[in-house]
């Protein structure tokens, strides 16, 4: 496939970049800081009051970029190219999505070597990033709920209040810490796969999410 000709698309568009970008920078900060906030020891500081308070605005700073980097990108799953569609993320529910699907279960289990051509979302992966999407969702109801317990009588607690009701405080620590690590997983996987795509495809996987310029074989996706 390396010598083979390479048409070059544009793919991602600028603000699927933006909120890529926004989204890992907002992820990074907020792991860091979760993790004080939940182990405030494991870092040899104490948790003083003072320290204490500006890790949780840093956090919850981070959180409402992160929530607006998400939601901002599901409004552009309605506006930008067919690449950042919603469509992109339920591949199963048409032929095309399936036949896709498909091929990319084949080359993953070794029945072909043949590496399949995609060039917007990996099916496989685009299914996972619906889960995930879920998971990011309960990190920001949880988040803005926990937050939202410091003004029992604010704006935050009128929205989210009803969470802590029903789920009780431990209940919604727990959710929120829990996620964490299921998001940490999907990160470390989703890195690997880019580089492991990047590698076999030479399709520019990784440099893409810079340029939003992607090179394929065929003119046409199959």
């Amino acid at each position: 496939m390396s010598n083979a000709p390479k048409y070059k698309r544009y793919v991602w568009e600028l603000p699927v970049r933006w909120c890529h970008w926004l989204s890992v920078m907002s992820i990074a900060t907020l792991t860091v800081t979760g993790l004080f906030i939940a182990f405030p020891l494991s870092v040899g500081l104490t948790p003083s009051g003072y320290a204490m308070g500006w890790v949780r605005f840093i956090h919850f700073v981070a959180g409402f970029l992160f929530a607006v980097s998400l939601f901002s990108r599901v409004a552009w799953s309605f506006l930008g190219n067919e690449y950042s569609s919603f469509k992109e993320f339920f591949p199963l529910f048409t032929e095309r999505g399936r036949r896709k699907t498909w091929h990319m279960l084949r080359y993953y289990f070794f029945m072909t070597k043949e590496v399949p051509e995609v060039v917007g979302h990996n099916p496989l992966a685009a299914s996972a990033y619906t889960l995930l999407f879920c998971f990011y969702i309960l990190m920001i109801v949880t988040g803005f709920t926990l937050y939202s317990m410091a003004a029992p009588h604010g704006i935050l607690f009128k929205l989210f209040g009803w969470v802590q009701v029903l789920f009780t405080t431990q209940g919604v620590r727990l959710v929120h810490h829990i996620s964490l690590y299921f998001i940490f997983g999907f990160v470390v996987n989703h890195i690997y796969s880019a580089w492991l795509m990047d590698i076999k495809q030479h399709g520019a996987e990784i440099s893409s999410m810079f340029s939003g310029y992607r090179f394929t074989v065929h003119k046409e996706e199959d």
